[in-house]
């Protein structure tokens, strides 16, 4: 539905990138890998998301680092609409705050390049098993069924411990979007 109202993906691609998780910084180069898309493309959504004052940035040496402007007027109301068109708000509430000891939540998948989707492809990274209590996945598998069942929509998720992600992320083509993180 989000995707009829909003046509460019690459605008939709920053509004989940910022908006989900408004702790989220990047700068253009930056986000041109992880979108795939060209610097020109990315580089008129974020001018256009600045002059609007729904992006603030910062430079740091030769890079310009963006972040959601979380007292824009508009912030609570684009935040609250992505989760709901996601599902996020749903996951984090339902699983994320109940299982604990998830660090960082990133969603890849059609959601990640910004389509509506009936699936939802989380990348969930928690504590590596060394460093203290793991994921119960018995549990985790509960979570997600309720959650299913209260979305409509299916979860499939991959969870990796702090030692792998990079290496996961590294290897994906379209980088997953982080969403949520605790750390």
């Amino acid at each position: 539905m989000l995707d009829t109202l909003i046509t460019s993906k690459t605008r939709l691609k920053l509004l989940l990138k910022f908006f989900l998780n408004p702790g989220t910084r990047a700068y253009l180069r930056a986000l041109s890998e992880e979108f795939g898309d060209s610097t020109n493309s990315i580089r008129i959504e974020l001018n256009r998301f600045e002059e609007a004052g729904m992006l603030s940035s910062e430079e740091e040496g030769n890079r310009k680092f963006f972040r959601a402007n979380t007292r824009h007027p508009l912030f609570v109301d684009v935040h609250n609409m992505l989760r709901k068109f996601t599902g996020i708000d749903e996951i984090v509430e339902q699983i994320l705050e109940r299982l604990g000891h998830v660090h960082r939540v990133y969603v890849e998948g059609a959601l990640a390049e910004g389509r509506e989707t009936d699936v939802i492809d989380l990348v969930l990274v928690s504590e590596s098993e060394s460093e203290g209590e793991s994921i119960n996945r018995e549990y985790l598998t509960q979570l997600i069924d309720k959650v299913e069942r209260h979305l409509g929509k299916h979860i499939r998720y991959v969870l990796l411990s702090d030692s792998e992600e990079v290496q996961y992320i590294n290897k994906k083509k379209n980088k997953p979007l982080l969403i949520w993180n605790h750390d």
